[in-house]
């Protein structure tokens, strides 16, 4: 199964814990976490299902290519890592 793990300031405000998670694409892996944990849906999505604005999802070394609907395949050996992407100067 694919893993998945959460930048520091998520595991702050819920317990998010690293592991293996099912899934064939990000969206699945995603869902399947928020079975667990419920609240960390608004955290990472918005009102329309996209990744919000400022936060990150790398698929193994790349980000993910669909923010809108998470389609990115995973497989078996692949690593999801969501994060909290910095702006401002």
């Amino acid at each position: 199964m694919p893993t998945i793990a959460f930048s520091g300031i998520f595991r702050r405000h819920l317990i998010v814990e690293p592991g293996s998670v099912a899934g064939a694409t990000v969206r699945d892996a995603l869902e399947n976490v928020f079975a667990t944990n419920p609240r960390l849906r608004n955290y990472l999505l918005d009102d329309q299902g996209a990744v919000r604005k400022h936060v990150v999802i790398y698929l193994n070394d790349h980000p993910i290519t669909d923010r809108g609907g998470q389609s990115d395949r995973v497989s078996e050996q692949d690593e999801i890592f969501v994060f909290q992407a910095l702006s401002g100067g």
